[in-house]
């Protein structure tokens, strides 16, 4: 059988720059070529700050 190829969704680990929160979401890899960076909620420090893509 031959190898599947990757696919285009990949989960992605999103790290908060105020605090050491996470989330966990998908990219389509074709669609955003860079690392992603978000504005989102921090419950840690109970703000919106942003977030930004990590291995």
């Amino acid at each position: 059988m031959a190898k599947k190829s990757k696919d285009a969704r990949s989960h992605v680990k999103m790290v908060s720059s105020e605090s050491s929160h996470c989330y966990f979401l998908q990219k389509n890899r074709n669609n955003t070529k860079g690392r992603l960076e978000l504005r989102k909620y921090d419950p840690t420090v109970r703000k919106h700050v942003m977030y930004k893509e990590s291995k």
